[in-house]
C-alpha cells in the first residue's frame, strides 16, 4: 500500500491538553493504518495553560511534528509570567485584554500565530511529499492559514470544525463591521475548502446552506478504545465512597455552581451523606468555583484537583457512581457535543446531564441510557443525585450498559472514514501539483 502524507495545522497538540487535543491526536494515531502518514504544525510545548505530558507518549514516533512557538495573545501573557497556574483559567486583567483584542485582532488573538504557522507549513509543502492539508479549529484563525495555503499550492484542503466559528457563535462581535468581517472570513473558508468537516450533526446541518462549493461531511468526535488494567488503575477516590464525577473544562459554565448548590441542599436534607458522598470535578476551573464550594460548607466533599492525566481521568470515569455533564449555556452552544460524552458512555457508568432537551448532546445522552435535566435548576438535580445515592446506599449501585452504537465513534473507525475522503481528494488532485 502506497503511503500518502497529510499536513495538519492545529494549535493544540500534545503535550498541550484540553478537549481539542484528542481529535487531532486520534487522527495522527490511526490514519497511518489507512495509508496516511502525518505531519503536524502546532503550537509550542508550553504555549497553553493546560498541559498533559503523558499525552506526548501517545504521539506515534513516525509523526513529524513542527512546533511554532509564540505569536498568540495567551502565549504572550504566559511569557510575562501570568497564567502559569495550570488548571485555573486566567481571568481578571487577561479577560479584559481578551475582550479588547476583539476590536483589532481578527478573527481572534491567535491570528499572529496562524500566520507564522502558515509560513512553516508552506516551507514544509515546498519540501515535497504533501498530498493533502487539514486545518482544525478553534482557533478560527487556523482556518485562514489553510485558506492561504490552498491559494498558494495545488494541494487539497480539508477545513475541520471542532466547534462553529467562535467569534460569531460563542462571542459577540463588538460592532456590526466586526460581525460582517467575521462572517466574510467564515464564508471564504467554507467556499475555499475542498472538504468541510463538522464535529456535530447540528453544526453540519447549519453549514450546508452556507458552505459554498465545498463538500461537507459530519465527522463526530469519539473515544479512544483502551485496554484497562483494573488491578492498577487509580481513580484517586475512596473505595467506600459514593462518587460524583465531572471531567473537562469548567470555565464559563455556570452549572458548576448549580451542582454545588444542589449538593448543599442534599446534604442539608441528609447530613449523614457528608461521610459518604464525594464529588470530584477534574479539569480546568475558575477560582470562584472553589470559593463557592467553601462558602457552602462543601470542603472535604467537593474537590477541584485541576487537570489530571488523561489516563487518570478515564479511570475516574470508570470508577464514578454517577457521571455529570453540562456545557456553556446559550443559543450558540446548541451545536456543541462535548467530546467527553463519548468517553462517559464508553465508561459504562450512569450519566446525568444538565442540557436543553432539544440539544444533539441531550439526544446522545438519552440514546446512551442517561438522564437529561434542565440546566440552571438545582432542585431536580439534587433530587436525581439523592435517588442514585439512596440506591447505592441500599446496595443497588446503578449500572449502565455501553450502547452498541458507540462502536461507530471509536477513533480508529473515524480515522478510516477520514482516510477514505482524503483518498478521494488525493486521486482528484491535478497531476504534477506542488
Amino acid at each position: 500500500m502506497s503511503v500518502r502524507r497529510l499536513l495538519i495545522v492545529c494549535y493544540f497538540y500534545p503535550p498541550l491538553a484540553g478537549g481539542g487535543v484528542h481529535r487531532i491526536l486520534g487522527f495522527t494515531r490511526h490514519l497511518p493504518a489507512h495509508g496516511w502518514a502525518c505531519t503536524v504544525v502546532c503550537a509550542g510545548a508550553r504555549d497553553y495553560w493546560v498541559r498533559d505530558a503523558s499525552l506526548a507518549a501517545r504521539v506515534p514516533a513516525e509523526t513529524e511534528v513542527i512546533r511554532v512557538s509564540g505569536g498568540s495573545g495567551l502565549e504572550a501573557w504566559m511569557r510575562l509570567g501570568r497564567g502559569r497556574d495550570e488548571g485555573r483559567r486566567p481571568g481578571g486583567l487577561f479577560a479584559g485584554l481578551r475582550s479588547l483584542s476583539d476590536w483589532w485582532l481578527l478573527p481572534d488573538s491567535y491570528a499572529g500565530w496562524s500566520r507564522r504557522a502558515a509560513t512553516a507549513a508552506a516551507r514544509r509543502i515546498r519540501q515535497g511529499g504533501i498530498d493533502a492539508i487539514l486545518t482544525s479549529s478553534p482557533p478560527d484563525s487556523v482556518q485562514l492559514a489553510g485558506l492561504a495555503l490552498r491559494r498558494r499550492f495545488a494541494v487539497p484542503w480539508v477545513a475541520d470544525f471542532r466547534d462553529p466559528w467562535v467569534a460569531l457563535h460563542f462571542r459577540r462581535p463588538p460592532t456590526a463591521w466586526h460581525r460582517a468581517r467575521q462572517a466574510a472570513m467564515e464564508r471564504a473558508v467554507l467556499g475555499g475548502a475542498d472538504l468541510v468537516l463538522a464535529a456535530s450533526r447540528t453544526h453540519a446541518d447549519d453549514l450546508i446552506a452556507a458552505a459554498g462549493q465545498a463538500r461537507l461531511e459530519h465527522l463526530p468526535n469519539g473515544f479512544e478504545p483502551e485496554v484497562v488494567d483494573e488491578a492498577t488503575e487509580d481513580a484517586g477516590v475512596p473505595a467506600e465512597a459514593f462518587v460524583l464525577a465531572f471531567t473537562g473544562t469548567m470555565s464559563l459554565m455556570p452549572d458548576t455552581d448549580v451542582l454545588l448548590e444542589a449538593l448543599h441542599d442534599l446534604l442539608s436534607l441528609r447530613p449523614e451523606a457528608r461521610r459518604r458522598l464525594r464529588a470530584k470535578l477534574v479539569g480546568p476551573f475558575e477560582s470562584h468555583h472553589a470559593d463557592r464550594a467553601q462558602a457552602l460548607g462543601l470542603t472535604g466533599i467537593v474537590e477541584f484537583p485541576g487537570p489530571r492525566t488523561h489516563a487518570a481521568t478515564r479511570a475516574l470515569q470508570r470508577r464514578a457512581d454517577l457521571l455529570l455533564l453540562w456545557k456553556p449555556r446559550g443559543a450558540g452552544y446548541r451545536t456543541m457535543v462535548p467530546g467527553k460524552l463519548y468517553e462517559y458512555l464508553d465508561a459504562g457508568r450512569p450519566v446525568l446531564a444538565l442540557l436543553d432537551p432539544g440539544d444533539e448532546a441531550a439526544e446522545l445522552v438519552r440514546r446512551g441510557g442517561g438522564e437529561v435535566l434542565p440546566p440552571g435548576d438545582r432542585v431536580p438535580l439534587a433530587a436525581a443525585i439523592e435517588r442514585h445515592y439512596l440506591a447505592w446506599k441500599d446496595g443497588k449501585r446503578s449500572l449502565a450498559e455501553r450502547p452498541a452504537w458507540l462502536a461507530q465513534h471509536a477513533r480508529p473507525r473515524l480515522a478510516g472514514q477520514l482516510a477514505g475522503w482524503l483518498d478521494a481528494l488525493a486521486v482528484a488532485r491535478p497531476e504534477g501539483a506542488a
